[in-house]
């Protein structure tokens, strides 16, 4: 962020921030949407409430230290300084919750219709209300630690989203303070035994006994309250301490995580007198204060079932590619053809397999990946573990500094270590979020090698969710720069040259500012697409203006954060930025310059953010297979042609959904559900190709 924003033209930028919000207003909208079902319409409401939580828990806790070291500085997009962005910040987040009370009102209203209903404790009759109370006696009882604030009990910690039931308490003329949290070991619902569908949260069991936990005191006002905390952390000081492991610095960094200064203040309930209060134990302004009638925590709604199957969506299981023979080795199908998968519409299963062979063929000599998220139960540790354990050299690069996965890459990294493995961490100030796995086999007359590149993480989980591309090659150039990839990070060396490969922060920034430059001087003529997450490195947002004043057609599909604004007079006409939110979280990265035989396509792990570019390392992959650009082509295509899920940004800064009353309803993510990706065999490739209906054809 730099020190003033004098020098930077804000007429076709927004802040970051507040695009931020923006976004997770659209991901409301799929809440709202009724031709969404609604068990699905209640899990986008939870995906919105979790994302402003880490948006207060990273941006507004890392704005409220820079307001504190950094009071003038201003940021590059909308010229705000850190108290400014605040301000505006906990102003547009008003509406957003007035809204989600509404959105959440209206679900609960529909869903009561098909049995599916959250009963208040006070609502609950004859056996349920026995059912409920005997729970409460026997499970959660034994575990509350009440508590009254008083010069003897001092005011406790209150933990980073704990939902806690508070009281103001009298006794005689005197006001105290009341808090019992909700224990961590309970459920956050109790399903009630014979009524499929209908439910009691259990902070609303707790509220409600209350009175009988401060017997002694009169109850005047009570709420379900959460404290948010900043959850920013640095993590220079523990890559300085070169004397000790960063896995040991870590584990201490990540304890001080829960006592960060609180950020938020959330309450169910009117309780004006309790705010007060609680906000000056807190050292909060009222503006850093929410109250709402919706649950504070939604996440329950993903344990909640339903007799209705039409209350979500058609289940889909990722396909194993029908291209892919499963008796046939992959190794020997990735030497006669670079293979794509399109995750979630194809199964992560053949790189797993992948894996898997590698392990336990004694042909293999090395494996080398980097790990930046995994699953709970991760296949791919598994199978490191067990090439490490036959004998083959393991070296897994495990960044310990992804955000809310620490905890579990230390632990993955100690056990990877256990096991045999050479486990070695992101370089000191440089995350590494690239995405890369090379295999090394010993043949008869050499090396050869298979190299995967993914624009996501290797977890299972999430490649079920997300739409995310993982590319397998034996192409030795590429796999070249792999060799070399590794063999710096294992001396730390950041400025390492490569061949075909963009690597940040050496050459991904520079040579994507080289080929916007090579589409500018071809003007009308010059065509970029970008796919990424999101768009806010000011230094490309500039180049991307000037290419658009140069006559270029840019199409920008940004799923979340975008601070560039499209449509601009003279600015930024010739750009048009496209969100899609919908059932899958759209989360890989292609980046696309000229057309024709011109075209070149990188998959890519990196969004076009500062700290993608500049203080990461990360990956860009050249596209080779022609079988493969062509695919990625059409897919470009497609996104730009939705127009069911696909939201478009106007020149004030409001999306709006795109509308084309002459067409049928087109929604990408439906189109590969219905026709998952085909790629057919080797020699039928030239008889074979992806024609796009006309409606992808045009020029809009």
């Amino acid at each position: 962020m730099s020190q003033t924003a004098e020098r930077w033209d804000l007429s076709y930028t927004q802040n970051r921030e507040l695009s931020w919000l923006a976004f997770d207003q659209r991901v409301m909208e799929e809440a709202a949407d009724p031709a969404v079902p609604l068990m699905e319409r209640l899990r986008f409401l939870s995906i919105f409430t979790s994302n402003l939580d880490e948006f207060f828990m990273v941006r507004v806790g890392s704005l409220t230290d820079l307001a504190l070291v950094a009071p003038g500085s201003q940021e590059n997009k909308g010229g705000f300084s850190p108290a400014e962005q605040l301000r505006r910040i906990y102003a547009a987040v008003v509406p957003l919750i007035r809204q989600r009370d509404k959105v959440y009102q209206d679900l609960m209203g529909a869903l009561a219709e098909h049995g599916v209903v959250d009963i208040p404790y006070k609502e609950l009759k004859n056996g349920d209300r026995e059912y409920v109370r005997t729970w409460y006696r026997e499970t959660m009882r034994p575990l509350l630690m009440p508590q009254i604030i008083d010069p003897s009990h001092p005011f406790p910690h209150l933990k980073n989203k704990t939902l806690y039931a508070a009281a103001l308490l009298r006794e005689g003329d005197k006001r105290r303070l009341g808090i019992v949290g909700v224990p961590d070991v309970v459920p956050p619902i109790v399903m009630l035994p014979d009524r499929p569908g209908a439910f009691v949260r259990t902070e609303d069991i707790l509220a409600h006994h209350l009175r009988k936990i401060f017997k002694i005191y009169q109850i005047e006002e009570q709420a379900v309250v959460s404290v948010t905390r900043n959850a920013d952390l640095s993590y220079d000081e523990a890559m300085d301490q070169e004397d000790l492991d960063l896995r040991t610095q870590m584990t201490k960094l990540l304890r001080q995580r829960e006592r960060l200064a609180p950020v938020r203040l959330e309450m169910q309930g009117e309780a004006p007198a309790l705010r007060e209060m609680l906000l000056q134990r807190l050292k909060l302004v009222p503006e850093q204060s929410y109250v709402c009638t919706c649950p504070l925590v939604l996440k329950y709604a993903y344990q909640l079932d339903s007799l209705d199957s039409g209350l979500f969506y058609p289940p889909h299981a990722p396909a194993y590619p029908a291209w892919l023979d499963r008796e046939v080795p992959m190794w020997e199908q990735i030497r006669q053809r670079d293979i794509l998968l399109f995750y979630p519409y194809h199964s992560m299963q053949p790189f797993l397999d992948l894996l898997r062979q590698s392990a336990a063929d004694p042909a293999v000599v090395s494996i080398q990946m980097t790990i930046y998220r995994v699953a709970g139960k991760s296949a791919v540790i598994k199978h490191l573990c067990a090439a490490a354990e036959n004998g083959k050299s393991v070296t897994v690069l495990v960044e310990l500094r992804a955000r809310f996965d620490e905890g579990n890459n230390i632990t993955w990294a100690r056990e990877l270590e256990e096991a045999g493995c050479r486990v070695i961490y992101g370089p000191a100030g440089y995350k590494c979020h690239g995405k890369i796995c090379l295999i090394t086999r010993q043949e008869k007359n050499g090396l050869s090698y298979v190299t995967q590149i993914g624009t996501g993480n290797y977890n299972e989980k999430t490649a079920a969710l997300y739409t995310d591309f993982s590319l397998l090659t034996a192409d030795r150039s590429i796999a070249a720069d792999g060799v070399a990839f590794f063999q710096n990070m294992l001396i730390g060396d950041l400025r390492g040259s490569y061949d075909k490969l963009l690597v940040a922060p050496v050459s991904l920034k520079q040579t994507l500012m080289r080929l916007i430059d090579g589409e500018i001087a071809r003007g009308e003529r010059g065509r970029i697409i970008l796919k990424t997450n999101a768009v806010t490195e000011r230094e490309l947002i500039d180049k991307l203006a000037e290419a658009s004043q140069a006559g270029v057609r840019i199409d920008l599909i940004v799923r979340g954060i975008c601070c560039l604004v499209p449509g601009v007079p003279g600015k930024t006409d010739h750009i048009t930025v496209t969100s899609i939110v919908g059932r899958f979280l759209e989360h890989s990265r292609i980046y696309c310059f000229g057309e024709g035989a011109l075209r070149q396509i990188y998959l890519s792990s990196a969004d076009i953010m500062t700290r993608n570019q500049e203080r990461r390392v990360e990956i860009a992959c050249p596209v080779e297979s022609q079988e493969v650009r062509d695919f990625l082509s059409d897919y470009l295509a497609r996104l730009l042609g939705d127009n069911v899920k696909a939201r478009r940004l106007q020149p004030d800064g409001r999306f709006v959904k795109v509308e084309d009353p002459g067409a049928g309803a087109v929604s990408v993510q439906q189109y590969y559900l219905s026709h998952p990706p085909v790629f057919q065999a080797t020699e039928e490739k030239k008889s074979r190709r992806w024609k796009l209906p006309a409606l992808f054809r045009k020029r809009r």
